[in-house]
């Protein structure tokens, strides 16, 4: 076994030579320079293999006789020690954009939420991280990145920022690229933004107002029939906007959509009332032979734009600060509550989720008949109020 003494004696000679301490280990002494490296020697799948632990004196035996222990650790478990080291290195050399571009290639969302963490990503956090190790990023440099969208003025998008680069940590957690999310630490540093409400009509003779403007408006059949069915149905207008014809069941008067479109990444029913189901069946004969209820107005491959029915509002007079394609969902929970439907069920209808995972299986099984009646009883009430009821 080798001692201080005898590492200290070593000298050089006219070629590289090893002199074996214990269990593998071995000091070895380069010729010319007598540089004096520690190197553990074994065999895995049957095949010599060495394993670097390091230079005397800056290692010393007893802290190269203790890497080696760990060496043999790993043998023990059926692990190469070598391959080990690599994809450790690799794994610390791995970069935040690495990372981040294979998050958003396993990521399974909406198109439009896939779009908007891609933005924030390549646009706000790449440039300013993306080249560092994704194990070695700082809470202080994540801060110092989200302070800068904070003095913009920018406090939603600092708030969005974080939250996506924590899901593409949390990913790098489980795929053993780093050790923690450095954002957790900074939960409650951030200034919160202001909740913003969407516009919405709720006072019954200016909602008669919007109905009779709706049905007056000359724009194309396709758009005509976005507003038309945005009070009736009051889904987000994202899910509107890409309906799909094979998702509309005329026998059934219901439409379903799919989990992958839904916000909360569940299927949705939408009962269809009978002047619901008049709007479609009078749209079918122009856009039902392609893919989309609403196509664009460029392509029938794309549904129209998420605008569109905002656009066709302030065509109608009415500012954003009045009315919303998404403040329809407002409008119908109002009146609803104020007419006595039940909470749940309009809840529900809304496709909020329901935190209690038991009742809220129940909630999809039982109370589809109810939203039925409460979705019919609703479009009448539209035509009565739009009457001048």
């Amino acid at each position: 076994m080798l001692t201080q003494k005898r590492l200290e004696n070593l000298r050089p000679r006219s070629k590289t030579f090893r002199i074996a301490d214990t269990r593998g280990l071995c000091v070895e002494v380069r010729s010319q320079t007598g540089l004096r490296c520690w190197r553990f020697r074994y065999r895995f799948a049957g095949r010599a293999k060495m394993l670097g632990l390091g230079t005397w004196p800056a290692v010393s035996l007893a802290e190269a006789r203790k890497r080696c222990a760990d060496a043999r650790e790993l043998l023990a478990r059926g692990i190469d020690p070598s391959r080990d080291r690599k994809e450790a290195r690799q794994a610390q050399d791995l970069t935040l954009e690495a990372v981040a571009r294979e998050w958003l290639d396993h990521r399974q969302v909406a198109p439009a939420t896939l779009e908007k963490d891609r933005w924030l990503l390549e646009d706000l956090a790449l440039p300013a991280l993306g080249r560092r190790p994704v194990g070695a990023i700082t809470p202080a440099e994540i801060l110092d990145l989200l302070r800068g969208l904070e003095q913009a003025g920018k406090l939603e998008t600092a708030q969005r920022l974080r939250a996506t680069l924590s899901r593409v940590f949390r990913y790098a957690v489980s795929t053993q690229h780093a050790p923690g999310d450095p954002t957790s630490a900074l939960r409650g540093a951030l200034r919160s933004p202001r909740a913003k409400h969407h516009a919405a009509i709720t006072d019954p003779r200016q909602l008669g107002d919007l109905l009779r403007a709706l049905h007056g408006y000359t724009g194309t059949p396709v758009v005509v029939a976005a507003l038309q069915l945005s009070p009736l149905l009051f889904v987000r207008p994202g899910e509107l906007r890409q309906a799909e014809w094979a998702e509309i069941d005329f026998d059934q008067a219901l439409w379903r959509i799919p989990a992958a479109r839904m916000k909360m990444r569940r299927d949705h029913l939408v009962p269809l009332s009978r002047q619901a189901l008049g709007i479609l069946r009078g749209l079918a004969p122009l856009t039902g032979r392609g893919k989309y209820v609403f196509p664009g107005a460029r392509s029938l491959m794309r549904p129209m734009s998420e605008n569109t029915v905002n656009v066709a509002l302030r065509s109608l007079g009415y500012s954003k600060e009045q009315m919303t394609a998404h403040g329809f969902r407002t409008t119908a929970s109002t009146f609803l509550h104020e007419q006595g439907f039940r909470t749940d069920v309009i809840e529900r209808q809304l496709a909020h989720q329901e935190r209690n995972a038991v009742k809220d299986a129940y909630n999809r099984a039982e109370y589809l008949e109810d939203r039925q009646r409460m979705m019919q009883a609703w479009a009448d009430y539209l035509d009565s109020i739009r009457a001048g009821g």
